[in-house]
């Protein structure tokens, strides 16, 4: 039986180079792949865009309000896996949809994106994904200290900040991102330190 994975981790830690690599290790054996992506990511349009400057036009886009059971249930047969980048941005049921698709078509769904926002929340793709992936795997980055990042911080006009909406997407708005550990996180987006913490 086809499994849904979800493959995680901070800001940069390469999940779309990953998710290109696998595409390609599919199509160098003469399999088909399908690349999603929620329109809400406007990064690069129609296209997903790594930091590495690699570029592929997705397969589909998936609208917010969409049920993603018509797109996949009109899926060739000969598709070998679905690989879909920045699930974060999914809804809990396009989840639900991806994961029936594993055990009822009995494919593979690989998903890429996301555990937290900037506030350390779950998205609700996220939440999902962790509740019913079958295989939940770790992509890892590093921190400006050289530890293991897995948060991410959002800096607006160069400044650190906690506030704001959930989806603010890279690039655009003067809106970044860096990837911190726990106690860069604490120091620079929260301004919480040893001593403030001792007090």
């Amino acid at each position: 039986m086809s499994k849904l994975y979800y493959r995680y981790g901070a800001m940069n830690c390469g999940k779309t180079t990953a998710l290109l690599q696998v595409a390609h290790n599919y199509e160098e054996r003469g399999m088909k792949v399908k690349i999603l992506k929620p329109g809400v990511d406007t990064k690069g349009n129609d296209k997903i865009v790594t930091r590495i400057g690699l570029k592929r036009k997705v397969d589909h886009l998936i609208k917010s309000d969409e049920k993603l059971s018509n797109y996949l249930n009109k899926l060739d047969k000969d598709i070998e896996c679905i690989l879909v980048d920045e699930s974060q941005f999914l809804t809990r049921d396009q989840v639900d949809e991806l994961f029936m698709y594993t055990k009822l078509k009995d494919r593979p769904v690989i998903c890429y994106g996301l555990r937290t926002d900037f506030k350390t929340i779950a998205f609700p793709g996220s939440l999902r994904l962790f509740e019913v992936a079958d295989v939940l795997e770790e992509l890892y980055t590093i921190c400006r200290c050289g530890k293991r990042a897995k948060f991410n911080a959002r800096i607006v006009n160069g400044e650190f900040t906690s506030s704001g909406e959930q989806v603010a997407i890279d690039g655009e708005n003067e809106v970044t991102y860096e990837s911190l550990c726990g106690k860069c996180y604490l120091e620079k987006v929260l301004g919480i330190t040893e001593e403030k913490f001792s007090e």
